[in-house]
């Protein structure tokens, strides 16, 4: 397997690997990791349907990309996914899978289209004072520590940031700005998490460091992420013979580890011979399974970030749930046979801070919409972007944040309903309103808090929160773990050296620069798994660039700073020296554009677009 880049292997179509009728492929999971990995087997690897088969634990495939509407409660959507341009292998993937809306087009053609009609931007990103806006005014207030900070961080190696907290890494300066609110919030980092996963964040999105403060970084779905993404995918896999095993909790698999010759004398080394032998598994309350031969692949996605979610009700708080967690225990016994196969206690053995609480609002009536109108500035039921990405409350004792996206978020959506999501980082800790703990609250006092910090009188809130809404919460004990600091090897590569016939896949296996808590990433580790599996002859997607890139480097210098020059150091005359020797020069031209320099006789800034960097 290699990367790749440019349109040259993007539109290729690979031959047929050499062997590949014979084989067999067998997915544990049926989320987004497995399906998209399934769909590259038969699109580019050339394997028939007919011979995957998909095992899930649960009744219905997708993983963590959710949305359904519970009979008795209401429609729940335990999180969003927040997507971008340079998701290259996500849309690799989609390019080739049917709209269900469109006729004749793409889930990629959907998707681009909605997003060149309607682009994602916020008009509210912070409040404060009970719905009050916050007037960020699109500010990081990074000072020159906060700054120092970014640049050390970015310029540090791998190995300097394993282990790390953030907050080790970052003072007090960075961790009270602006920037670090936006982050935090967007991508649900704590200062225990790992610097070593902010690093690779700052890395991988640094294109998108001037679209922080209004989200317009970002692109959505038109629904939940289940009836957009899941659903066309699940559907097109039924259509090409892939074989879906529900309610079938696989509980160990077997391994067979030797030197290559079959004597097994050196089974116990990182580049021997490994090789899968059987699946086990439980089946309506009966053991079952399948042996394996080196044909028969077998790709597993390991730990789940959903693992364990409990659903409480607008009268019931949600459980923490801190029993047996089937998928956690799966890649543990699996952990256990081979040192190579990654550590999982390090991600998933400090629920305390691997947890937080979501909750999905759905407004009965038009009177909370009238508040979500005044703080997003658009009609909730316009069909068009609402939000346009969460709104944080900077003065929620639970740093609360909510969305409203495009609606109806679900197509059996009443018109006359809005959707919201709902989250808190801090859920240990009283409310404002409400004065209990997010964790110990039931769904109408979820509500409660959220209303007041919409900036509804206190005198309503109590009726609108009984009668105006039903609302449903959810705790996920691991869903930051992969945040969680980790050193090299705790996280298994995606194919293992010495791997015959197997592969790991999903957040916790490790591929190259991009970082996890993406939908990129999960189906980066499916496609390198397909392609290295059955020896597929074509470039997987290279991670966006953006990173090597002066110009996208020189904009978010010029972003972090709010637009401030960069003060030269030395005596004024070398810096008026410096000045004349740039002028009219295309490195001049370039520091002139990102307004890190003044303009000058002969160069002054040309007009660009926003997001432009050339």
């Amino acid at each position: 397997m290699y990367y790749s880049t440019g349109n040259y292997e993007a539109f290729a179509r690979p031959r047929k690997p050499e062997g590949v009728d014979g084989k067999t492929a067998w997915f544990v999971g049926a989320g987004l990791a497995s399906m998209s990995s399934a769909v590259f087997m038969i699109r580019d690897g050339q394997l028939t349907g007919d011979r995957i088969t998909i095992l899930e634990r649960l009744k219905l495939p997708g993983g963590a990309l959710d949305g359904i509407k519970e009979p008795k409660k209401g429609f729940v959507i335990r999180g969003g996914r927040e997507m971008e341009d340079h998701m290259e292998c996500l849309w690799d993937l989609f390019r080739s899978i049917p709209s269900l809306e469109v006729e004749g087009a793409s889930v990629l053609d959907e998707f681009y289209r909605l997003n060149k009609d309607d682009p994602n931007f916020s008009l509210c990103r912070v409040t404060e004072q009970q719905g009050q806006d916050a007037h960020t005014n699109k500010l990081f207030t990074l000072n020159d520590a906060a700054q120092k900070d970014i640049v050390k961080v970015f310029l540090a190696t791998r190995e300097e940031m394993e282990g790390r907290r953030i907050d080790e890494v970052f003072g007090a300066d960075f961790l009270k700005s602006n920037f670090w609110l936006y982050w935090r919030t967007m991508f649900a980092f704590e200062e225990w998490h790992s610097a070593l996963e902010m690093k690779l964040y700052i890395h991988r999105f640094v294109h998108h460091i001037g679209g922080l403060p209004d989200l317009s970084a970002l692109k959505f779905t038109k629904y939940n992420q289940y009836e957009s993404l899941v659903l066309p995918m699940y559907r097109w896999l039924l259509d090409q013979g892939v074989t879906f095993h529900f309610s079938t909790e696989v509980t160990d698999i077997d391994f067979a580890f030797g030197d290559g010759d079959g004597d097994g004398s050196d089974g116990a080394a990182a580049g021997a011979r490994k090789q899968a032998t059987r699946i086990n598994w439980v089946r309506d309350g009966a053991e079952g399974g399948v042996d394996l031969g080196e044909h028969d692949l077998v790709l597993a996605t390991i730990g789940s970030l959903t693992e364990n979610s409990n659903d409480g009700d607008h009268d019931t708080p949600a459980k923490l749930d801190t029993g047996p967690a089937p998928a956690w225990d799966l890649w543990r016994r699996i952990a256990a046979k081979h040192p190579s196969f990654g550590r999982p206690e390090v991600f998933c053995g400090d629920i305390p801070k691997t947890k937080w609480e979501s909750a999905t609002v759905t407004t009965l009536d038009k009177r909370i919409p009238e508040y979500i109108e005044r703080i997003a500035q658009r009609d909730p039921f316009s069909g068009r972007v609402v939000t346009g990405g969460i709104v944080t409350a900077r003065d929620s004792s639970w740093l609360m944040s909510w969305t409203v996206n495009r609606q109806p978020h679900f197509k059996q959506q009443p018109a006359d309903q809005i959707v919201v999501w709902v989250y808190g980082l801090f859920v240990d800790v009283p409310g404002d309103y409400v004065k209990k703990t997010m964790q110990e609250c039931t769904g109408e006092e979820i509500t409660q808090e959220w209303l007041f910090h919409m900036g509804v009188p206190v005198e309503l809130i109590p009726e609108l929160a009984a009668n105006a809404a039903r609302t449903i919460p959810v705790m996920m004990p691991y869903v930051t773990s992969f945040f969680m600091p980790r050193h090299a090897g705790d996280r298994p590569q995606v194919v293992p050296e010495g791997a015959v016939n197997f592969a790991f896949i999903g957040q916790f296996a490790e591929t190259t620069r991009d970082c996890i808590f993406t939908t990129e990433y999960s189906v980066r580790t499916g496609m390198e798994a397909a392609y290295q599996l059955l020896g597929v002859d074509r470039g997987v997607p290279e991670v966006f660039g953006s990173t090597y890139d002066v110009r996208f480097l020189l904009k978010a210098t010029s972003r972090l700073r709010d637009g401030e020059a960069v003060d030269l150091p030395g005596p004024k005359f070398l810096r008026e020296r410096l000045m004349k020797r740039l002028d009219g020069t295309q490195v001049g031209e370039l520091l002139t554009d990102f307004k890190l320099i003044p303009e000058q006789a002969g160069t002054t800034a040309r007009e660009r677009a926003d997001d432009a960097v050339s």
